[in-house]
Formats: structure tokens, C-alpha cells, sequence
């Protein structure tokens, strides 16, 4: 039995035990086997997010564009691009989720005017993260 609190400290310090290699080993693989499992659900969630907020981004500048057509009788041309639209919004032009410009051209192939957003790879079509993002048709 220890008779000073010095001799308390060291008995102590000599009793207590941590985590031994082979422990921290186990959990380690045990972390790495959750990650392995449950990471790639939360990246497909994250890439079909991003094509939901291109989608309601270009839905928002549709109702922008009926807006300016409402007071002007007409929609911008290619030319004039969606810049024009800024006196109709409350916040700047958005870039779509990819961090690209959205793709204006009007008329348009499908109506009066078509809205792309060309996707992840910000090249015309692809599929999965890649998939175009337009106007005149809803995600797949």
C-alpha cells in the first residue's frame, strides 16, 4: 500500500494500461470497412444533389426569362445572353453546381429558348454525374 502521494502516482501510472497495437490495428480496419461501405452511397447522393439544384437553377431562370418576356414582349437572344436578366434577380447570375456558366440560346431547338447545363463534365451529353441538365425535359 502506497504511504505517500508520490508513491499513490506511481502506482498509478504503473497500473494504467492503453490501447496495445493490435487493438488500434482492429479498429482502424473496423473504420476503414464502414468507410468502404457507406462512402460511396454518400457520393452518388452528393452527385444526384447537384443535378436536383441544376435542375431548380434552371427552372428559377425559366420563370426569369417568362418575367423579362412578360415586360419586354420578347426573350433575350443567344446574344444577349442571361446577363440581361440581373435587374430581375435578387442575387447575382448562378453558375450551375459544376461551377460552370449555363448555356443559353434562343429561339431554342426545343421552344423559345433552351437552358443547359452541361453536367460534371461540361462537355455536350455523357450520362450518370455527366448527364446534361436542359430545360425542356426533367432528370432522367
Amino acid at each position: 500500500m502506497p504511504t505517500s502521494k508520490y508513491d499513490l502516482k506511481t502506482t498509478l501510472l504503473n497500473n494504467s494500461r492503453g490501447f496495445s497495437l493490435i487493438e488500434l490495428l482492429v479498429v482502424l480496419v473496423i473504420i476503414g470497412l464502414l468507410a468502404g461501405l457507406v462512402g460511396p452511397k454518400l457520393f452518388g447522393q452528393v452527385d444526384q444533389a447537384k443535378q436536383k439544384d441544376a435542375q431548380a437553377q434552371i427552372e428559377l431562370l425559366g420563370q426569369t426569362l417568362d418575367i423579362y418576356r412578360l415586360e419586354k414582349h420578347k426573350y433575350p437572344t443567344t446574344e444577349e445572353g442571361l446577363a440581361i436578366l440581373r435587374p430581375y434577380m435578387k442575387k447575382d447570375l448562378p453558375k450551375d453546381p459544376w461551377g460552370n456558366e449555363y448555356v443559353y440560346r434562343s429561339p431554342g431547338d426545343h421552344g423559345d429558348y433552351d437552358l443547359i447545363s452541361y453536367g460534371a463534365d461540361n462537355a455536350e451529353g455523357g450520362e450518370g454525374n455527366d448527364q446534361d441538365i436542359v430545360s425542356w425535359k426533367g432528370l432522367d
